[in-house]
């Protein structure tokens, strides 16, 4: 059985089998990543997985899941930041208005 190794920041070096690990391909290459759970410590550790990192974990057995990300996510966003303050307003004026209600009420109707 192939064995792979890997680092855990807490715990250092493990060693794994193609079963332990989820390899997550992206169509955005820079966000394609490889993931594990340590079996000393038992947090998931995420790592960046670059051509190399994923020709090397295929050939040891790892299946792939590929995933598209979605245009949006890449286009440029113009305009200040949305804060915590912003988000706040908004969920406060949810709870203030009716007008979601009202408005699922005329479509029922």
């Amino acid at each position: 059985m192939t064995t792979i190794k890997a680092s855990c920041p807490t715990c250092g070096e493990v060693e794994l089998t193609p079963a332990d690990v989820s390899l997550m391909i992206c169509s955005h290459a820079p966000l394609s990543y490889y993931a594990f759970e340590c079996q000393s410590c038992g947090i998931e550790i995420r790592k960046p997985a670059d051509d190399h990192v994923v020709s090397l974990l295929v050939s040891g057995g790892v299946p792939a899941t590929v995933w598209d990300l979605p245009a949006e996510a890449l286009e440029s966003k113009p305009g200040p930041v949305l804060s915590y303050d912003d988000l706040l307003d908004f969920a406060l004026r949810l709870g203030e208005t009716d007008l979601l209600a009202s408005l699922v009420d005329r479509a029922v109707a």
